[in-house]
């Protein structure tokens, strides 16, 4: 493969068409990642009537499968580090395309919540495994900007599934109304999850193994060849030099485990709660309430379904737009600078959106927002996700491939996937029970959260752009 426009770091190594692509293949999974989660945006309202659920059981049924993605990112990084990444790529397609057809198919919510979780499992493996992977094949000098596929190809799917969710929805009548096959619209919305799936699991059988994961395990020969081919190294003191670079910051001949990350700071390594917070706060700020119940949410405040499906898709189109800018500035101005403008934005916005809704009158189905009130709100919304799109979404999953060193990354990485599976489903499962109580106390309790993460990222977060990952600290 040839070489594209981007220049050599210095060290021998030059970014390729091929490690491009390879990268594009392994994000293919933050697609999934996306696309699975968002889903359920479209169909819980016709699950909750059909199954006559209340507002804790729907928030489980809705946020169950992030559970299972903590799971799925706590165990990643043993299977990453005994089978390899590739192979666990390939789990992971296994999983989310059973879980596609399994919910589709259900006849009752436990069995939703079953196959939800075996996706959740799917999803978490493959949150973990994409940005190690794409991490350890990627030059330094456009590192940032391929781990930041990873988040594109998230708020792609998101788009992707949101999208979906409106189309099968209008082309049915309604998200509870039968469509092809006899089967309501919602189950469909689950049932073409299958295709990406089936994608992600063809396309990663063509990928190479990462060369940190070929040296760890004493293959140096096919490390090498690895190099050469997807950074087109192929100076043999350049090739040399890497692979003593790699397998000195490794400096271990056990297999990685959790006392790895053990260290002074309240049991863990700095490092290690740095990015189990970076992990915590990308969700607390709430970001995937715009995404799991946005089509409810405009809807029961005067927004009709059809317009309210219509509004979650611009919100979705909004997000990938803003992703493109971040995947541009993040080797240009750094990660830090990036997450500062983020929080500061969206405290503001989410601020701005707890305020509109004090304003409301009525409750439950009779919720309305006064004049302007609705669109100032629809506005803020937005805003908040121009500021978590070009910030947070990518620029976390960014540090958490790169931060930790390499001896123990993917252990490291899954333990902080897995913080933030759990987080998500605090935030995601606590939500119908918050907006009952009132929409000004969710959004000015995540409004709080992005004022903290302000000042988290201010005092405890470290720049890495540029860093090579050998030379990493704990």
């Amino acid at each position: 493969m040839g070489t594209i426009d981007m220049t050599g770091d210095g060290l021998g190594q030059r970014a390729t068409a091929r490690v491009v692509l390879i990268s594009a293949a392994a994000a293919l999974g933050g697609f999934l990642f996306g696309f699975d989660t968002a889903v359920i945006n479209g169909a819980v309202d016709a699950i909750r009537g059909g199954f006559a659920l209340d507002a804790a059981q729907t928030g489980f049924a809705v946020s169950c499968a992030l559970l299972g993605s903590a799971v799925g990112a706590w165990y990643a990084g043993m299977l990453a580090n005994r089978f390899g990444r590739v192979r666990t790529m390939q789990v992971a397609a296994a999983l989310l395309v059973a879980s596609a057809l399994g919910s589709g198919l259900v006849t009752g919510v436990w069995d939703l919540i079953l196959w939800r979780l075996v996706g959740g499992i799917g999803v978490g493996v493959a949150s973990v495994i994409a940005p190690t992977y794409i991490a350890e094949v990627s030059p330094a000098h456009i590192r940032g900007r391929l781990g930041s596929m990873q988040q594109l190809a998230i708020v792609l799917g998101i788009f992707a599934a949101l999208l979906s969710d409106a189309w099968l929805a209008g082309v049915a009548g309604g998200a509870a109304q039968p469509s092809w096959l006899g089967l309501a619209a919602w189950r469909w919305m689950f049932l073409v999850a299958t295709l990406p799936a089936l994608v992600y699991g063809t396309l990663v059988l063509g990928v190479p193994e990462s060369p940190r994961h070929l040296v760890a395990k004493g293959r140096l020969d096919e490390a090498r060849v690895v190099l050469r081919n997807v950074l087109n190294m192929h100076s043999e003191t350049a090739l040399d030099n890497k692979l003593r670079d790699i397998a000195d910051s490794l400096r271990s001949e056990h297999r990685p485990r959790l006392s790895d990350l053990r260290g002074k700071a309240a049991g863990l390594l700095p490092v290690v709660w740095v990015g189990i917070l970076l992990s915590v706060f990308q969700q607390f700020v709430g970001i995937n309430v715009i995404f799991y119940y946005s089509s409810t949410l405009w809807h029961s405040v005067g927004f009709s379904e059809a317009d309210s499906f219509t509004i979650t898709v611009v919100t979705s189109i909004v997000n990938v737009l803003v992703t493109l800018v971040a995947i541009a500035l993040v080797d240009r101005i750094g990660r830090k600078p990036l997450l500062v403008v983020g929080s500061a934005g969206m405290a503001i916005t989410l601020g701005l959106m707890a305020w509109c809704f004090s304003q409301a009158t009525g409750s439950g189905a009779t919720l309305s927002l006064p004049g302007a009130t609705g669109m100032v709100a629809l506005v803020a919304a937005n805003a908040y996700v121009v500021f978590f799109g070009v910030s947070w979404g990518p620029v976390v999953w960014v540090l958490l491939g790169e931060m930790f060193p390499n001896r123990i990354r993917a252990t490291a990485l899954a333990v902080a996937a897995a913080a933030q599976w759990l987080a998500n489903f605090a935030i995601t499962s606590t939500f119908p029970a918050l907006a009952e109580l009132g929409l000004t106390m969710a959004y000015g309790l995540y409004a709080g959260f992005a004022l903290l993460s302000l000042l988290f990222v201010l005092y405890a977060v470290r720049e890495t752009k540029g860093i090579e990952l050998e030379d990493m600290r704990a």
